[in-house]
């Protein structure tokens, strides 16, 4: 197994549970309140639009709160994830609010391997996915193998103009990181998740890869996506800029100071021809 896929897995492994038990994703709610729907979703449900009655696959569906959430807008829809405690974690969230979903633990890289090709109306992919992939065209490949002649793409995702800044610089946004896709990722090391919990991680690095957007849509483009929209956004829903950032109602971030300096986030709908 590549290392850095391995690295990774075992991350979101150990932080599925941490997230699950987290206030941050709300999963007491998505089963209290049948007609809940997560903050991730109800940010992008403008620009989502009717989904009822569609065919869909999200890919990189962590612990399935969207993936719920997508079902409860009438979607018929399969989760797949490379972690198998994330997937535990989305198995019993649905079980719980009684919604029939399925879940297929796999690398997003062979998802048109496990999953019928060309069948799908929709893929959804939610944000903070594409960082974890060391390569933006073999996506875009599968992407565009599950999806059936008309059906669409959704992305969003945090804006490579944001993942290009250093967050330890508290007093200005400097640009210390790749904004294009590079070979080797970027490494990190932190014991600490995104979401507020007492427990320290015990596998602390990470990789990452950055996507600058003109590659995100030439890989769609050489793998016959049309490119329907792509609206940026000055929000997104985490503090990426520690100490730089307030947070509104809707749960999303915004800068402080000037918002309109720099896109935090991106949304972005493709067709296939």
């Amino acid at each position: 197994m590549d290392r850095s896929l391995q690295l990774n897995r075992a991350s979101w492994d150990e932080r599925a549970p941490l997230h699950a038990a987290s206030k941050d994703y709300e999963v007491e709610q998505l089963f209290q309140h049948c007609g809940h729907l997560s903050e991730t979703v109800r940010f992008d449900l403008p620009l989502l639009g009717d989904i009822d009655g569609l065919n869909a696959v999200h890919l990189q569906c962590h612990i399935g709160t969207d993936t719920l959430s997508l079902a409860r807008l009438g979607a018929k829809v399969c989760g797949l994830d490379y972690s198998a405690a994330s997937l535990a974690e989305a198995r019993a969230l649905a079980r719980r609010c009684a919604v029939s979903i399925e879940y297929v633990e796999a690398d997003v890289y062979a998802a048109d391997q496990v999953l019928p090709v060309g069948t799908f109306d929709l893929v959804y992919t939610g944000i903070g996915a594409l960082c974890w992939l060391p390569r933006i065209e073999p996506w875009a490949r599968t992407v565009a193998a599950l999806l059936k002649p008309g059906g669409r793409l959704f992305l969003r995702d945090g804006h490579p103009m944001l993942m290009a800044v250093n967050e330890d610089h508290q007093d200005r946004l400097q640009l210390e990181y790749p904004y294009f896709e590079h070979e080797e990722p970027t490494v990190w090391h932190n014991d600490q998740t995104y979401v507020e919990t007492e427990r320290r991680l015990a596998h602390t690095e990470t990789h990452e890869w950055n996507h600058g957007l003109g590659e995100v849509i030439t890989a769609m483009l050489a793998n016959g996506l049309q490119l329907t929209a792509l609206v940026e956004h000055q929000s997104l829903p985490w503090e990426a800029l520690p100490g730089q950032m307030v947070r509104g109602n809707d749960g999303e971030w915004r800068l402080r100071d000037q918002p309109a300096r720099l896109p935090l986030s991106y949304t972005l709908m493709a067709v296939k021809a």
